[in-house]
């Protein structure tokens, strides 16, 4: 990807909740190395260690933000692990991730698809990363280096053609009915399903089914 064009845009996306200072800190990083960055808050509220939340959340939210957005996504259970940081490409964003199934949503169609060469990190100034911060230590560096233009894929990633499968199935369809699930249910009671529309643009009369309830 040699003709990234950055825009300034860092997306957020976490399991850290609201109490206490981590994602607030991974904006202090990432202002500390680009201070004209304009840095988002997507969603903290994740539930935890649910990565297949938040890629649903990014793959239907990304659109909205100006190609050359970079969008983080930190839902790690497995960090302090041998897992690998997923970075991918589509559409003119980036996408940066641990490699537990959440960015699957979007992986399948992108446009490249690396893991995180970590042997290049101490040339970003980005030494013995904590086991247990690695939003703070890596992810927020990396992201202000890509959203200041200073870095592209090839310059820190190593493609990769495999990575974990998605926790969620695909909408079932056949010729009268789609069978789906409910990812999530948002602040107002509605329950979020990953049924999208166009499934089911050319019913004329749905009916909604939820454990034998209509």
């Amino acid at each position: 990807m040699t003709d990234w064009q950055a825009s300034g845009v860092i997306t957020i996306t976490t399991d850290f909740g609201h109490k206490g200072p981590f994602a607030a800190v991974m904006k202090g990083v990432i202002l500390s190395r680009f201070r004209a960055a304009t840095v988002v808050d997507l969603a903290h509220d994740i539930p935890a260690h649910w990565p297949p939340e938040a890629g649903f959340w990014i793959s239907r939210s990304y659109q909205y933000f100006p190609p050359g957005t970079v969008h983080v996504a930190i839902v790690d259970p497995g960090v302090g692990t041998e897992r690998e940081i997923i970075l991918a490409s589509k559409n003119g964003h980036i996408f940066m991730a641990p490699d537990n199934g959440l960015l699957a949503p979007l992986l399948e169609d992108a446009d490249q698809v690396c893991k995180l060469d970590n042997e290049v990190l101490p040339n970003l100034g980005i030494e013995t990363p904590s086991l247990t911060f690695h939003g703070r230590d890596i992810f927020a560096p990396l992201a202000a280096e890509f959203a200041a233009g200073r870095i592209s894929l090839d310059d820190v990633g190593i493609e990769i053609s495999d990575w974990t499968p998605g926790w969620l199935e695909e909408p079932e369809v056949t010729n009268d009915s789609v069978h789906g699930i409910v990812v999530t249910v948002d602040a107002f009671g509605n329950l979020i399903s990953n049924i999208d529309q166009l499934l089911i643009k050319d019913f004329k009369q749905p009916v909604v089914s939820l454990a034998g309830h209509k």
